[in-house]
């Protein structure tokens, strides 16, 4: 299967955010190049957001180009074979953690946003991560700084978009 199949049938999966869903759905139908950075119209995106083992605090990246507090994520690649496996990936290069583990039930949250030209949107499918009791992070390339934050602290540093993805793992966990 590839990747383009295994996004669809995620999405189709994913049964929260229904017309955001059938939003990437089109996307995917329209363009299939979609899942890739060199599709114009914009592309699929995986992020995960780590979650400490006590599920007290989050590790939030200061993207070196945004400079914003985000979670992990970023581009699908080649080797990827699946969304999750993509948002797995990107969590552990930015984090610099190893043995991070998806909580399970798939995708916890959709969130499209705009980029710069020349490509438009970002359709990020969002995960949640699990760090094991001994994780110790790194700063990338990707980062200006990486960071545990409080649940309670979330909302000082970061976007809607990310208190919103809290309080959908918050939920599923």
């Amino acid at each position: 299967m590839s990747l383009y199949d295994d996004a669809v049938l995620v999405l189709k999966g994913y049964e929260d955010q229904p017309e955001l869903r059938q939003a990437y759905l089109d996307h995917l139908a329209e363009h299939p190049d979609g899942i890739w950075k060199a599709c114009g119209a914009g592309h699929i995106t995986a992020s995960g957001l780590v979650i400490d083992p006590e599920r007290e605090r989050v590790l939030l990246t200061l993207h070196r180009k945004l400079r914003m507090w985000l979670q992990m994520g970023g581009h699908c690649e080649p080797e990827d074979t699946t969304l999750a496996a993509a948002a797995l990936r990107e969590a552990t290069e930015e984090s610099g953690v190893t043995g991070l583990a998806l909580l399970p039930g798939g995708p916890v949250r959709l969130d499209r946003h705009p980029i710069p030209a020349p490509c438009h949107w970002h359709y990020d499918v969002q995960y949640a991560v699990l760090a094991p009791s001994d994780a110790e992070h790194l700063v990338s390339d990707e980062s200006l700084d990486v960071r545990w934050f409080p649940y309670a602290e979330v909302a000082d540093v970061a976007d809607e978009s990310v208190v919103r993805l809290l309080e959908a793992t918050r939920a599923r966990l």
